[in-house]
């Protein structure tokens, strides 16, 4: 059995992610609002789902301008979602991943950019739940940011990548 696959995997995987870590690094973070602008998409998504079950919130004013950063119910300051909680890395590492896969060109195309906005909705969900345990038990809000959330968001980009290796990347 040769190894050039998984070399080739390995290789463009790599290559591919310390490629876009480094134009994340060096141009998008210093020069341009790209992590403050997915973050005010995940606060704002996620203020509409909390919306929709009822909770009770306000609006930070000044703490939101001009992107939204907080989340607050009944005017405190709940939770505020930085750059490494935007998912960007989680993003990056499942298009990474893709691209370096094999598979037909005409899956890659719409299952990268679908994967991605599944990520972004379990992100945005982590977020609501994270506001709510805050809201609820302060104390209990490390504990899951760390660990709970983390292993879930993780899991379910794993379980998109099975899917891809399974149903649509071709390889037996």
């Amino acid at each position: 059995m040769s190894n050039k696959p998984i070399i080739r995997f390995l290789s463009i995987g790599f290559g591919s992610y310390v490629t876009w870590l480094s134009f994340h690094e060096f141009y998008l973070k210093k020069h341009t609002l790209f992590d403050q602008y997915v973050i005010h998409a995940i606060v704002s998504c996620a203020e509409t789902q909390l919306s929709l079950v009822g909770a009770d919130l306000q609006e930070m004013g000044k703490w939101n301008l001009p992107l939204k950063r907080h989340i607050a119910f009944n005017g405190a300051k709940v939770v505020t979602v930085g750059a490494p909680c935007d998912g960007v890395v989680l993003y990056a590492l499942f298009l990474c991943f893709i691209i370096a896969f094999p598979g037909p060109m005409k899956h890659k195309l719409w299952f990268a950019p679908t994967g991605v906005a599944f990520l972004f909705w379990m992100n945005t969900l982590r977020i609501v739940a994270l506001a709510w345990i805050a809201k609820v038990d302060e104390s209990l809000l490390q504990f899951n940011h760390d660990y709970t959330f983390t292993a879930m968001v993780y899991s379910f980009e794993f379980l998109l990548w099975m899917i891809w290796v399974k149903f649509f990347s071709g390889v037996k």
